[in-house]
């Protein structure tokens, strides 16, 4: 695999990075230190290497505060009684009073921009035919981290996607420049996601059919994009298509069994390596709430853990007991217990592509692609392969192994808005010291506040409470 070289930050992402302060990852590849020289990138490769650089791109990157306020795990009072302020009120989905530095709105923000610099620096270099390749490569790869951390950002912060509401309804500050001068304003969902859509083709046009690693895009990482902006949208033929796209070009699932990519036993505290065939495209969650250590603070949810089957190997592969006999989640393709994975990867798109196939009338497609994931996911000889002909239990069964399977990818929190904007009524309840607490569906909160500083700085309207 090709070493991520990193480049010399340009001097507004210098600043932003000042104020939103980055966490850095634990492997090689997302090891490495900016280097301090002040220098801008302006040449192919200078921009090429920013795109590159690991630790500003892929690294605690997406949010997190989804996931801290889903429904996949607990904390015990202990734990509730030692986070901060901040991390108590999204847990127990309260008003959040104050976000300072490192808060996930900055943290994709920062990608946007870099992102945004990139194309604006491509506007002063020339195409020809010594450079066209490279030069598609920087412009593809920018709009298509640009559109990720877009959608990221519309997952928290922005209201489900309703086709009957989502051209009133508010986005997300769509930045299409590096220019600070800029006003930052808060765009429609329905703008926001075509814009996510558009750029995400142009970006497929752009790139080749697989990057040179698992942290670069290419049309692979493109294709997954498209399925998961097409599933929120409930457009589920155009899901389908891309999915489909996404795994014509990689469709290796790691079978738990025995395999290359598990480490030593799927009993292991870290099981499997990174940047395994799974990994289309690698980012990790920003660092927020019990989610900082899976195994000292996070429990996962009881009945959730109590779903697995016995046979499967699920249970053993993503969780351990603690010493106060609750599981925590030790399964992440980040192989580390403090930063979770939240990337693109195969067993997601068969899913998405199971769903679909349900949706739109394909039910034996479905419940076939659901077979081969969970062949690999059961001890040997032990699965009995599902025949479901009614499309409502279909749709039940791939739904309740899609949660089984993405447990804590960030994936559960934007799952809930979508599932309950269909009518799902997902009612969500946390008691911690005696309190109470309870998130009704379609409820104001699943669109997350918006860091105060960055209200005051810019007066876009907040979310409401």
């Amino acid at each position: 695999m090709m070493k991520i070289k990193i480049n010399n930050a340009p001097m507004g992402a210098l600043l932003l990075i000042a104020v939103m302060a980055i966490s850095g990852s634990c492997k090689k590849f997302l090891d490495k230190k900016s280097n301090t020289s002040l220098v801008e990138p302006t040449t192919l490769n200078d921009l090429q290497e920013l795109l590159d650089d690991g630790v500003k791109m892929n690294s605690a990157a997406t949010p997190s505060y989804g996931e801290v306020s889903a429904d996949d795990y607990f904390v015990t009072p202990t734990t509730f009684t030692n986070l901060s302020m901040q991390d108590q009120q999204y847990y127990s989905w309260q008003p959040v009073e104050q976000l300072g530095s490192g808060n996930d709105w900055g943290v994709c923000y920062e990608k946007v921009y870099n992102s945004n610099y990139c194309l604006d620096q491509l506007k002063n270099i020339s195409v020809n035919a010594q450079n066209l390749s490279m030069w598609d490569n920087v412009k593809g790869s920018a709009l298509f981290f640009r559109s990720y951390y877009f959608l990221e950002l519309l997952g928290d912060y922005a209201k489900a996607y309703d086709s009957a509401t989502a051209s009133r309804d508010l986005g997300i500050a769509l930045r299409l420049s590096s220019d600070f001068n800029i006003p930052s304003v808060r765009a429609s969902v329905v703008r926001c996601y075509q814009e996510v859509i558009q750029d995400t083709k142009q970006a497929a046009a752009l790139l080749p059919p697989y990057g040179a690693n698992e942290l670069r895009p290419s049309k692979m990482t493109a294709y997954g994009l498209l399925a998961r902006t097409y599933l929120r949208t409930g457009i589920y033929d155009e899901a389908l298509l891309y999915a489909d796209s996404c795994l014509q070009l990689n469709h290796h699932l790691i079978n738990f069994n025995g395999d290359e990519d598990i480490k030593t036993s799927i009993t292991a505290k870290l099981p499997f390596k990174q940047f395994n065939k799974e990994t289309i495209f690698y980012t990790e969650m920003n660092k927020n709430g019990g989610l900082q250590r899976t195994d000292l603070k996070s429990r996962i949810d009881t009945v959730l853990y109590r779903s697995y089957a016995t046979n499967d190997l699920r249970k053993a592969a993503f969780f351990s007991i603690n010493a106060d006999g609750y599981p925590y989640f030790k399964g992440s393709y980040s192989t580390s217990l403090s930063t979770l994975f939240s990337g693109i990867a195969t067993d997601e798109m068969l899913l998405t592509r199971a769903e679909c196939f349900v949706r739109v009338g394909q039910i034996q497609k479905g419940v076939t692609d659901l077979n081969n994931l969970l062949m690999m996911r059961y001890k040997t000889g032990s699965f009995i392969p599902y025949t479901i002909s009614s499309q409502k239990s279909a749709l039940d069964t791939i739904l309740l192994e899609r949660r089984k399977e993405l447990v804590m990818r960030g994936l559960r929190w934007t799952d809930l808005k979508r599932l309950n904007k269909e009518g799902a009524s997902i009612t969500i309840k946390r008691t911690t010291l005696s309190n109470n607490f309870t998130l009704f569906p379609n409820a104001n909160f699943y669109a997350l506040p918006i860091p105060s500083n960055i209200i005051q700085i810019t007066g876009m309207p907040q979310n409401p409470e």
